[in-house]
């Protein structure tokens, strides 16, 4: 008797193994691989610095190189910088902060009002700079919590408190200038350690303190993860939201130093303190090579591209050029700067 096959008896014929295609990707040149990376980047901004200084040189004589002119972009550096240290954190995550030049004229009309003053006088100084950094940590605070849980765009919600703080500057100081009456905190904040200004080693300590905090880290760890992917790093167990708002206050915490830092340096409190401050911030990051898109982006990078501004401007002072010139050059230092980070960030072999 014959057996039947059933369907499960038969066994198909075998099927040749389908093949997947693989593109070649052509491998990077050594010039794009060392631009590409975080060395080749700085390179990069270290031999820019070093041929407008050459500039300066050449063009404004011996008195460029005296130790009195370069304190004094080290000094014209230091505000912008302790501003633009916060910016690059932000910015990192893939954000945006437009608000820290109001916030910080907010911070300086605060510090110095009457009823601050009155205390000041009946304690200590120290309490003013309390006040300032109270106000910016707040203000940071607000953008925070409206971008990360109010889902507001981040251009959007800094740009709202840019036009707020300001107003509510002008409404506080009643549009006057507010005249610093502590004796000890101009004195404490123009006084000299180690024949360096004291404005620039807040800088520096800023910016050691968030190189650290970048590169050292779980926090700086997880803002360049949020910048790479946000979907990602909600996926990965990082609470995205509280971590955007904290990167928001230490944006605001940083305009509160500049704020500090000003009143020393003008004596007075006003509304007008750190206007366009945010953009010049933002100028000197995207310089120092971090992406306006997040994931990408160093300390180091930013310092040398305050230094890079800073040294600029006294570069046009010191040949009595206008600052429409120098606006000029700021401008296509940008462009230049945007376009080469567009053409080494991109993987080889692609195209647009």
């Amino acid at each position: 008797m014959s057996e039947q096959t059933t369907p499960a008896d038969v066994v198909a014929p075998s099927e040749p193994p389908t093949t997947t295609s693989v593109v070649a990707t052509p491998p990077q040149s050594p010039l794009r691989r060392l631009f590409a990376g975080p060395v080749g980047r700085n390179a990069g901004l270290v031999l820019a610095l070093l041929l407008i200084v050459l500039v300066g040189a050449i063009t404004a004589g011996d008195t460029f190189f005296q130790v009195n002119n370069m304190l004094t972009i080290l000094r014209q550096a230091s505000i912008i910088g302790v501003i633009s240290v916060g910016m690059t954190l932000v910015i990192i995550a893939g954000g945006i902060d437009l608000s820290v030049g109001s916030v910080m004229g907010l911070a300086s009309v605060a510090a110095t009002l009457a009823a601050v003053q009155d205390l000041v006088a009946q304690t200590h100084w120290f309490l003013m700079i309390v006040v300032a950094l109270a106000v910016g940590i707040a203000a940071g605070l607000v953008n925070g919590i409206v971008i990360a849980y109010g889902k507001v765009v981040a251009f959007m919600a800094t740009l709202a408190m840019l036009v707020a703080a300001r107003g509510l500057a002008e409404i506080l100081a009643e549009r006057r200038t507010l005249v610093v009456e502590s004796r000890g905190f101009i004195t404490f904040l123009n006084e000299d350690f180690l024949g360096v200004d004291i404005l620039i080693w807040i800088f520096a300590l800023v910016a050691a303190a968030g190189w650290i905090i970048l590169n050292r880290t779980t926090f700086g760890r997880r803002t360049v993860a949020i910048g790479g992917n946000r979907e990602a790093a909600r996926l990965a167990g990082i609470d995205v939201k509280r971590h955007t708002m904290w990167l928001y206050a230490i944006a605001g915490v940083c305009a509160g130093i500049a704020a500090v830092m000003i009143l020393g340096r003008t004596t007075a409190g006003t509304s007008t303190h750190g206007q366009l401050y945010e953009l010049d911030a933002i100028a000197a990051v995207v310089v120092g090579g971090t992406l306006l898109v997040g994931g990408r982006g160093t300390i180091t990078g930013t310092v040398f591209g305050v230094l890079i501004f800073a040294t600029l401007s006294n570069v046009f002072v010191q040949n009595n050029l206008s600052s429409s010139v120098q606006a000029v050059a700021k401008g296509i230092i940008i462009v230049v700067a945007v376009l080469l980070q567009q053409r080494f960030s991109k993987p080889a072999g692609s195209r647009g």
